[in-house]
């Protein structure tokens, strides 16, 4: 069973132009999709599709919009009345794949509101896997959120196997993940490209270079994941956009591509890497292939409308090629 946890979920629009967005003209539609999101209901839903035990955890009222889509879907979850409404998030796609997101802020959360959802993550996790703490965090809740989490998850094992934990979120939350003790530091981390040169910034590497370029050089993303991993974290998986993902272990690091596909939309695209990634690691793949079968995932949701979500049979993990790499950093 893999547990996901997602603190500021989203009915997620998405719109399709016909063009390139013009800004100040009307423009029409072409079509127009929604779904619950947020990125760990995401990573629910793609696991749903494949036919994996999943539960989702998030705040909301049973006839939130968000809460009734995932029943709709048929996705297991435990949600905590919070007394207000969920946010909503308008995406809008051109026809070449340019994304353009608009994101509300979501709900406050009351310190009694945050322990409540600790708590219903901590009861409905036992035995559980895995457990992914994904997304951004709603207005009210401290950054080190997730690793206070990833804390109490450990502690509260009871003698019994703790769940592997992954962070899949961004900003100030991320770097969190990097600071204090081990008992707060995840097993896996899924940066993209901007979110990785943050990361290995405050892990203190010195060779710190923009998204564009750990995108473009592989090598020297992997350097600057060998840095996060040095920092106490157990692996990271880094998505580069269209140009693959690197995986990088205290056992190795490897790059891996996809042949080139027709985006139609990234929306959820690296919520679905992770959710490969799980897939794989839940039938006892090796690094390499959960690093495959992530690349897999990717590259067959930014091929899908929306945030649309892959099942497995719709990826390609025999045309992902890898390549082993040397992860040394400064």
């Amino acid at each position: 069973m893999i547990i996901t946890l997602t603190a500021n979920p989203s009915l997620d629009r998405t719109v399709e132009l016909p063009g390139a967005l013009a800004r100040g003209e009307v423009q029409r539609a072409v079509a127009v999709h929604q779904e619950s999101g947020g990125k760990g209901v995401n990573v629910s839903r793609a696991l749903v599709a494949s036919g994996l035990a999943t539960l989702a955890v998030l705040p909301g009222a049973d006839s939130d919009p968000v809460l009734s889509g995932l029943h709709d879907g048929g996705v297991p979850f435990a949600a905590l009345p919070i007394g207000q409404a969920l946010r909503s998030n308008v995406t809008l796609t051109e026809p070449d794949g340019v994304t353009t997101k608009i994101n509300e802020p979501g709900p406050e959360l009351s310190g009694e509101q945050q322990e409540a959802l600790i708590g219903l993550l901590l009861e409905r996790s036992r035995g559980a896997s895995w457990v992914v703490l994904a997304g951004s965090l709603p207005p009210g809740v401290p950054a080190d959120f997730y690793a206070t989490i990833a804390r109490r998850l450990r502690s509260n094992a009871d003698g019994t196997a703790a769940p592997s934990i992954a962070i899949d979120s961004s900003g100030a939350p991320l770097a969190a993940a990097l600071v204090g003790d081990a008992a707060g530091k995840p097993d896996l981390l899924k940066p993209n490209a901007e979110e990785l040169a943050e990361l290995a910034a405050a892990a203190g590497f010195t060779n710190v270079s923009t998204a564009d370029e750990l995108e473009a050089d592989p090598a020297k993303a992997a350097e600057a994941a060998a840095a996060v991993v040095a920092s106490g974290v157990g692996a990271v998986l880094a998505t580069l956009g269209s140009k693959g993902a690197v995986l990088v272990t205290a056992d190795g690091a490897w790059f891996a591509t996809h042949p080139p596909i027709k985006a139609v939309s990234t929306v959820g695209a690296g919520d679905s890497s992770l959710a490969g990634y799980l897939l794989a690691a839940t039938q006892g793949g090796s690094a390499q292939d959960c690093l495959r079968q992530a690349v897999a995932h990717g590259a067959a949701a930014a091929s899908l409308p929306g945030s649309t979500v892959p099942a497995v049979h719709q990826t390609t993990p025999d045309a992902v090629t890898i390549t082993a790499l040397q992860k040394d950093s400064q």
